[in-house]
This record gives C-alpha cells, sequence and structure tokens, in this order.
C-alpha cells in the first residue's frame, strides 16, 4: 500500500475535535523548563521540529498543577498565571505548523525525590514508601484533596487561555491520581479508599471539576494504564481498568490512552536495552536519592542493567494486548503508547482493531520528523531503544543520546534548516509577485 493510501493518515475525532492524522507525540519528561517551571525557548525548540513535519497531535511532557506536585527540576509548571505567556507561545509555534497540541496536567505524589526539587515531603493517597526512590509520603487530607482538584481545575483553564487544543489528565504511571485508583498504594478508610467507587472518586471529582470549568466542547483525554505491572502487589489489572475507562467515558471523557506501569514496575512502559539508561541515571539524577539507595545503585547497576535487558526487550506495540480490551469496550478514541518506530506496526495496530491511533515517545526524540518521514516514505534517523534519553530525565534536557542516533538527528535538522534558508527568498519573491 502506498504511504499516502494508509490508514495512519486519515483523520479522527477526539470530541469534536479533528486531528489530521492518527499519529500522536505521546508525554515525554522533558526537562526544559526554567528553574522555576516557565516554558521558553528550550521547550519551543524541542516541538517545532515535530509541528513542522506535520506530527499530527502532540502532547506535552507532565505538567505540574502545583509546587507540591513537580516531580523533577527544570519540569513545566501551570501552578499561576505568570506560566501562560511562556505556554503560549509554545502554542503558537505548533500552531504555525498546523498540528494541534494537548498539554497533560499532573501531580507526581509520591514519586518523586522531595530535596530534588527543593521539598521537605511528599503526599499520596497513603503512607506506603515508593520502593524505587525511597519517599515515604505524608497522607493527604479531606480538605488538602479538595485542594488539589481546584489545582487541576486551575491549571486546566489557564491550559486553555494559553491556547492548547485539549488537556490530558495523568492516571497512569504510578503518579498521585494513579495512586488513588490503585489498592497498593490507597490504603485509606475513608470517602476516598476501600471500594472502586471510592478510589475512583478523586479521578472522577478531577475531571468533573475540569469539564465545568472548560466547557462541554474542550477535549478533555485521560492517559490510564492497561496494567499498573505490580507483582506480588494489589496493582490494577486489565479488566478493573478498563472499567474505570467505562466509568470516564459515561462521565463524558473525549479519549482515552493506554501505557502501562509505576516506577515501582521497573521499565515496562519504555523497554529496550538499559545500559546507556541506567549509567546516565548513575551521573544524573541518582545523586538526589538517599544514601542507602544511592550506594545500592553504585553497586548493582550493572546486574540491574542485565536483567532488564531480559524482563524487557524491545518490541514494538507493546501495550496493544492492553488497547484492545479498551477499544472493545468503549466508543471513544483509544490511543496505544509503546514502541511504535515502523509504519507497518503502527498501521497494523489500527486496522487490527487494537486501537484508533497511535502515541510515539522515543521515535519523536530521534527524529522529530517521523510523521513526515512516515507519510513520504523517507529515511531518517530511528530509535534504537537504547534508553539512554530516559536516564536524562530530571538532569539534562530530553534528547537522543545514542551518539549515532545524535549525530543523524542533528545532520537532518541542520540540513533542513539550511533548506528552510534557502526557500526563504523564493517565498518572498512569490508573495511580491502575488
Amino acid at each position: 500500500m502506498p504511504a499516502k493510501d494508509s490508514v495512519l493518515f486519515t483523520p479522527f475525532t477526539i470530541g469534536k475535535l479533528v486531528v489530521s492524522g492518527r499519529v500522536a507525540k505521546t508525554a515525554t519528561s522533558e526537562t526544559r523548563a526554567s528553574a522555576a517551571g516557565v516554558a521558553g525557548q528550550e521547550l519551543i525548540d524541542f516541538y517545532r521540529p515535530m509541528a513542522q513535519a506535520g506530527t499530527p497531535l502532540i502532547i506535552t511532557g507532565n505538567i505540574y498543577v502545583s509546587a507540591d506536585g513537580k516531580s523533577t527540576p527544570m519540569q513545566t509548571g501551570i501552578e499561576d498565571d505568570g506560566k501562560i505567556p511562556g505556554l503560549m507561545r509554545l502554542v503558537d509555534a505548533v500552531h504555525e505548523h498546523g498540528s494541534k497540541i494537548f498539554a497533560q496536567l499532573n501531580h507526581c505524589g509520591r514519586q518523586v525525590v522531595p530535596n530534588a526539587i527543593g521539598s521537605t515531603e511528599a503526599v499520596s493517597a497513603s503512607a506506603v514508601t515508593e520502593l524505587i526512590v525511597g519517599t515515604r509520603p505524608r497522607p493527604l487530607t479531606i480538605a488538602e484533596i479538595e485542594r488539589i482538584v481546584e489545582q487541576f481545575v486551575d491549571a486546566a483553564v489557564r491550559c486553555q487561555k494559553a491556547g492548547f487544543d485539549g488537556v490530558q489528565l495523568h492516571a497512569a504511571h504510578g503518579y498521585l491520581i494513579n495512586q488513588f485508583l490503585t489498592p497498593h498504594t490507597n490504603r485509606r478508610n475513608d470517602a476516598y479508599g476501600g471500594s472502586s467507587e471510592n478510589r475512583t472518586r478523586l479521578l472522577r471529582d478531577v475531571y468533573r471539576a475540569v469539564r465545568a470549568r472548560v466547557g462541554k466542547d474542550y477535549p478533555v483525554i485521560v492517559k490510564l494504564n492497561g496494567s499498573d505491572y505490580l507483582p506480588l502487589r494489589r496493582g490494577l489489572r486489565t479488566p478493573e481498568l478498563v472499567d474505570i475507562a467505562k466509568m470516564l467515558e459515561r462521565e463524558g471523557v473525549d479519549a482515552v490512552e493506554v501505557s502501562v506501569g509505576h516506577y515501582e514496575s521497573g521499565f515496562p512502559m519504555v523497554r529496550g536495552t538499559f545500559g546507556r539508561c541506567l549509567w546516565n541515571m548513575l551521573h544524573g539524577s541518582v545523586r538526589y536519592l538517599p544514601t542507602v539507595r544511592k550506594m545500592l545503585f553504585n553497586l548493582f547497576w550493572p546486574i540491574v542493567v542485565l536483567v532488564s535487558n531480559i524482563v524487557w526487550p524491545r518490541r514494538e506495540g507493546f501495550n496493544l494486548g492492553y488497547a484492545h480490551r479498551f477499544k472493545q469496550a468503549l466508543s471513544i478514541p483509544v490511543i496505544c503508547v509503546g514502541g511504535f518506530l515502523t509504519r507497518d506496526a503502527m498501521q497494523a495496530a489500527i486496522e487490527m482493531g487494537a486501537c484508533d491511533a497511535v502515541a510515539v515517545g522515543r521515535g519523536l526524540i530521534a527524529n522529530p520528523f517521523l510523521y513526515r518521514q512516515l507519510r513520504e516514505d523517507l529515511p531518517g534517523p530511528t530509535c534504537v531503544d537504547c534508553n539512554a534519553c530516559v536516564g536524562h530525565i530530571g538532569s539534562r534536557p530530553l534528547d537522543c543520546y545514542h551518539p549515532r542516533v545524535r549525530a543523524e538527528k542533528d545532520a537532518m535538522l541542520a540540513t533542513d534548516a539550511a533548506l528552510a534558508v534557502k526557500r526563504a527568498p523564493q517565498r518572498v519573491e512569490s508573495e511580491l509577485v502575488q
């Protein structure tokens, strides 16, 4: 099938928003804001090439809704009106090339090393220690939960003012909303714990309050796990998560994106090889860990690499099994993320009925022109799933850190920039003739 005839390049709708194709950029932690969380040129420079290439939908990295919900240094924030102008510049840069852009809104909960972000504590549904970073959070009070709901609402309204085409509520990957959903991390005995009805209350409250403020036509989507992937712990499994998605559809959510795992799960949400990833962590974010965990990481990281390479090998579409279950149960669009790199794999995922669209993370980090090259059947740099980019989260700006792939990417971008300069006088001449 010619590239232009592929289902990937046909439109679909999220609520009343028409998206021009079925490939989205999934949220990836960017480490590209200022120390105060302000979006600037560094963040724009990351997303502009993706928009230039015609990527139909871009979902930003997780934007914190409150200072105590920040998870890493140099993360983008939206906790006050002062953040709107920077984000407006980002939106304008993306819209200039015709792409749509959603803001992912998040609160990290317990998945943080407090001293890394200048805080003294972490909060969560319950006081359950996070095994990877070693943080024991403080349980939130009812009043604090209600305040967090309002912070999500205020953040969504600011995103709407900044011109974002929609927002995504992050309820996956073990962050705060997911911590309330999951029995392992939610051991409350009040209105927010115990039964499924109670554990979904925070997500339901956030969605309803956001919807009431942004209006019925503004796209609001949710990122959910297909599985919490927490062996030997009380994690959520696919049937329970599908039921949560069905509840969200009844509430009016416009689409769901399906992923997998918590921090405690290891690496099921990225897969591939992990030598470069853990080496970069060792020389970056690990410095924030408590002393004992830092010593253990220094001692055992080569063993963790070997085990991770075996348990989570690279594979395209590794969440399709989960996504298919959601697709069978829902009428709203299902977006599947999970190692997609090639047109054949993306196209097959949609044609087999497992999802309505695919989301790409590392593939677009390695090659921001990926969508254009898929559409026009052109060669370009290809991600090798080394996860070096993941290893630098919170310590260096998000980018491809594989030497060969990065060199190919930089050469591609430089060539495109040179061609743009060469074409500019021709465009001006053409406009003058008209």
